[in-house]
């Protein structure tokens, strides 16, 4: 147990004769065994220091460690403590510790982890309908990843819903979801009004006529000449797309020409 005075008791209550570790290296020695962030109220009740106290260790720990350029350094990240190896050593570990089984998460996963981020807590059928496809199994491999977990169920369907880990803040180095990026730069209607006020026309893509998908072209005909167009088509059509009796012409006075123009070829 730590006291007040860095002293160490023994089983039975009584101060040895030996001096304490001090609250850094106390706070050194926890940090190195954790896996995930600690926070620092967790940590004050195990050391029985005060939470301003350990706080303010921590933080001159971290300062410690940024002004000696150690190999390491203490962040706070996910409402918690822990060491990190420093960026600029990252080559060196990566080179350490790479087996050439480095697992990467897939687009769709990025896009799925994404919409959780940001609409959680959400239901998977809500994950689905805004990314267009079925995103079960997607699901299913963030949360054994442990990047996402599930948050209760939605009171009007029951759906479970999810919502993203600590261990994904950890991941993205954020203390909390209040530091996630905007998305209002990247939105459609944002560019679009972006654009208006630089001055920017958006170029106008022109698709040929007869490509799949889109409707054929529209030849529009002159007023002077709209009237006069239905009447070039039926000329064109010839007498023999007509009805005799539509054309308003006597079928009997048509029958007897044909016979009188018969008698004089003979």
């Amino acid at each position: 147990m730590l006291n007040d005075d860095a002293t160490v008791t023994s089983s039975e209550g009584e101060p040895s004769s030996e001096p304490g570790p001090s609250l850094e290296a106390c706070l050194e020695a926890i940090l190195l065994v954790v896996d995930e962030p600690v926070a620092e109220v967790v940590l004050a009740q195990v050391l029985e220091r005060p939470r301003d106290e350990v706080a303010r260790a921590l933080r001159d720990l971290a300062a410690s460690y940024d002004e000696q350029r150690r190999g390491y350094d203490l962040r706070q990240v996910a409402g918690g403590w822990r060491f990190y190896t420093r960026e600029e050593c990252a080559p060196v570990v990566e080179r350490f510790v790479r087996d050439g089984q480095e697992v990467r998460l897939t687009q769709a996963a990025l896009e799925t982890l994404a919409v959780v981020a940001y609409r959680q807590p959400v239901s998977r059928s809500r994950v689905s309908a805004v990314r267009g496809v079925n995103c079960d199994a997607v699901m299913r491999t963030l949360t054994l990843r442990g990047l996402v977990e599930e948050a209760g169920t939605e009171h009007e369907t029951g759906a479970i819903l999810y919502r993203t880990t600590g261990y994904f803040l950890e991941r993205l180095g954020l203390a909390g979801l209040d530091e996630l990026p905007e998305l209002a730069p990247f939105l459609p209607d944002q560019i679009e009004e972006a654009a208006n006020q630089a001055g920017v026309v958006p170029e106008r893509i022109e698709v040929p006529a007869g490509q799949p998908g889109e409707a054929p072209e529209q030849t529009e005909v002159p007023a002077d000449r709209a009237e006069e167009a239905p009447g070039r088509t039926e000329d064109a059509a010839g007498p023999a797309g007509k009805d005799p009796e539509q054309a308003g012409e006597d079928p009997q006075q048509i029958e007897e020409a044909g016979e009188s123009r018969d008698e004089q070829g003979t």
